[in-house]
């Protein structure tokens, strides 16, 4: 075959390859359109343009592809599209009170996950949305209108805003991956090649556990600090003994000392959102006080701080040793707004 003629095939399989991509694009497109169209009465042409990113002129043309094929669609000239009432894919039903439940934990998506499951999330409940009738869509167009989360710390990386997603993928095919992660203590990230284990919530923020190539052992690491996540073809090396849970449970230092405090019952009411993290155990009633009992580890130095900010409202009962250390800690507060 000649140079000529041999060019000549690669342009036409590379035409075809194109030409088979963008079918299935489109494809997939229309399928996500006839789901949209699913989940309200009446969806605007410039709702479904902007959720794929095309022009006006290609969703009509979708739109009449999908007529063609005997979906019953219908539009009004300034209003949108809609399809007969009735007419529904999926054969599986949702319950409203099911769907509201979804709605719920969308919102709560949208806050603690980052932006790549979020709108994965968003995406799973728009088809649950699609399946529902009519009077159960207005239902709970309504109901969303008063559920609102707001969350004062960006669950979201911005550097890797899909970073559950690759980390989700390496756990699934058990590849490792290799990271451009900042530790605290660090002033730059630093290249980490590891085999994740998991990944939980704790204290307000996504963490991986996973065992790390650099130290030889489980490390748990911040999705947040995390500047690049690289996935790799290379295999798990480690057999690994443990699930999350169980890391978890082994992590936690032995809480072998106890503390009592007298606190005025008013201010105990604020200690109830933060208390079982600082190890309590049990409180009864003193009066207009309470006496709380907590187990603590040794050099539990965020127990102490924590007690710290209450400190004008608490007796320390036992042990004597708390008390000096707070004292040392206000004495030095005090030293410091001097200067």
């Amino acid at each position: 075959m000649c140079s000529v003629c041999s060019l000549v095939c690669k342009g036409r399989k590379i035409i075809l390859i194109k030409m088979q991509s963008d079918t299935l694009k489109r494809f997939d497109r229309l399928v996500s359109i006839l789901i949209q169209l699913q989940s309200k009465k009446i969806v605007k042409a410039q709702e479904i343009a902007e959720r794929f990113q095309v022009s006006h002129r290609t969703i009509y043309r979708d739109i009449k592809t999908l007529e063609n094929a005997g979906v019953p669609v219908f539009g009004e000239a300034g209003s949108g599209y809609s399809l007969v009432d009735g007419y529904r894919l999926p054969p599986v039903m949702f319950s409203k009170e099911e769907a509201a439940s979804f709605l719920a934990a969308d919102k709560l998506m949208q806050n603690f996950s980052d932006k790549g499951l979020g709108k994965h999330f968003e995406s799973a409940v728009l088809k649950i949305r699609s399946v529902l009738r009519g009077s159960e869509k207005d239902w709970l167009a309504n109901l969303e209108t008063y559920i609102s989360v707001h969350h004062r710390i960006a669950q979201s990386n911005t550097a890797v805003p899909n970073a559950m997603e690759l980390l989700m993928e390496s756990l699934a095919t058990q590849r490792q991956i290799v990271l451009q992660y900042q530790a605290i203590k660090d002033d730059v990230a630093q290249e980490r090649r590891i085999e994740p284990v998991g990944i939980f919530h704790e204290n307000q923020y996504w963490y991986l556990l996973a065992y790390c190539h650099l130290r030889q052992d489980y490390r748990q690491f911040r999705l947040d600090r995390m500047h690049q996540i690289k996935p790799s073809d290379l295999p798990y090396t480690q057999k690994h003994p443990l699930t999350v849970a169980e890391y978890i449970n082994q992590k936690q230092a032995p809480r072998n000392i106890k503390v009592r405090i007298l606190i005025d019952r008013i201010i105990a009411n604020y200690l109830q959102y933060d208390k079982h993290h600082y190890g309590f155990v049990s409180e009864q009633e003193k009066g207009t006080k309470k006496e709380m009992t907590f187990m603590i580890a040794d050099n539990d130095g965020g127990f102490v701080r924590w007690i710290v900010m209450y400190a004008d409202y608490a007796e320390i009962i036992e042990p004597i040793e708390l008390k000096e250390k707070i004292k040392s800690i206000l004495i030095k507060g005090l030293e410091q707004l001097e200067k």
